[in-house]
């Protein structure tokens, strides 16, 4: 209990530990603010027009297949057009035809509308006779969760940064040489080293879990259970750094190192492998593979595959724990 209490005040001089256990916090709240905003706007198509140059039946038309924003002079229009940001298709009316205005830079799909925008609008009658079903678009969320599950991966990796920097630490003010005659076995010493980045990173993710998602009632047991599970894998690896790090730059490096290799490789296995291929079940010899792939799937409403994930997850967990109880017996000897 006294080790505890020591390593309670080393948080507040170790600012990277404070920063790590609060920046998956503040990054959930900015995910969260995502939920308010669409793409519903960014895909819809927009015309421009000079006030009073449209008659109004093309102006009606126009509002019927898209959005229609008026400008006050041909000057305004132009550099609304020119404008990245607007995808506006610029449209003037000469006699009973009309002209679309492209700045060159818009979207294939803009561009293709503008090409064939005149030709429609002389077609439009016709197009009239058929019967139109307009199906709304499903909101996509995809990014948002995407994002939701590097917090989390990230997160949980606060127990990894808190542990190493704390063996580190002590290995350089001495105190890892008054631990080594203590009276206190290698089991208490490794339970009080990874209690607290433990205990750190889960509340970290549980945190971040009510702020920036909303998970299902039945799908809170597996994702506490993933939760639980990865935070131990993590804080495991920080003993394996403060094990193994000789001062403080080497161990930032290799935390650095193991964060990146965390992170990263599930994200691009993800997004460029496919669930049935045997390279997607091989990204599973990386123990953050089951933790990113198990928390997008609850996040996403998925459920199919969770047991398999966290019978990964206990795997990596029984096996590094079992190498590191090796290497101190090693030592010990």
């Amino acid at each position: 209990m006294l080790g505890i209490k020591f390593q309670l005040k080393n948080i507040r001089r170790d600012k990277m530990c404070i920063l790590t256990f609060l920046l998956p916090i503040l990054a959930g709240s900015a995910i969260n603010l995502l939920s308010g905003i669409g793409f519903t706007s960014v895909s819809e198509t927009a015309f421009a027009a000079v006030k009073g140059n449209l008659r109004p039946d093309t102006a009606s038309w126009l509002q019927s297949i898209g959005r229609v924003e008026t400008f006050e002079n041909m000057g305004d229009l132009r550099i609304a057009v020119n404008e990245p940001s607007t995808q506006l298709i610029g449209v003037i009316q000469k006699g009973k035809d009309i002209t679309a205005i492209l700045s060159g830079d818009e979207l294939e799909v803009n561009t293709v509308i503008g090409n064939t925008l005149p030709q429609l609008y002389k077609e439009r009658i016709k197009l009239s006779s058929y019967e139109r079903d307009i199906q709304p678009g499903k909101s996509n969320d995809s990014l948002k969760s995407l994002l939701t599950a590097i917090t989390l991966v990230t997160a949980l990796f606060m127990g990894c940064t808190f542990n190493a920097m704390n063996m580190i630490s002590e290995k350089e003010e001495g105190i890892g040489f008054v631990n080594e005659v203590i009276p206190m076995t290698k089991m208490n010493y490794m339970v009080q080293k990874i209690s607290l980045g433990y205990m750190g990173a889960v509340l970290s993710a549980v945190l971040t879990v009510l702020i920036c998602t909303h998970i299902q009632s039945n799908m809170m047991l597996p994702l506490v259970l993933i939760i639980i599970l990865s935070a131990f894998l993590a804080a495991l690896v920080g003993l394996f750094i403060g094990h193994f790090s000789d001062g403080l730059m080497s161990g930032i490096v290799c935390i650095k190192i193991i964060m990146i290799l965390f992170l990263a490789p599930p994200v691009l296995f993800y997004l460029i492998l496919s669930k049935n291929s045997v390279l997607y079940t091989l990204t599973y010899l990386l123990p953050s593979s089951a933790a990113f792939y198990g928390i997008l799937d609850l996040i996403t409403g998925s459920a199919r595959q969770i047991p398999k994930y966290i019978c990964v997850l206990l795997f990596h967990c029984i096996v590094w724990l079992t190498v590191y109880l090796f290497i101190n017996h090693r030592k010990s000897s």
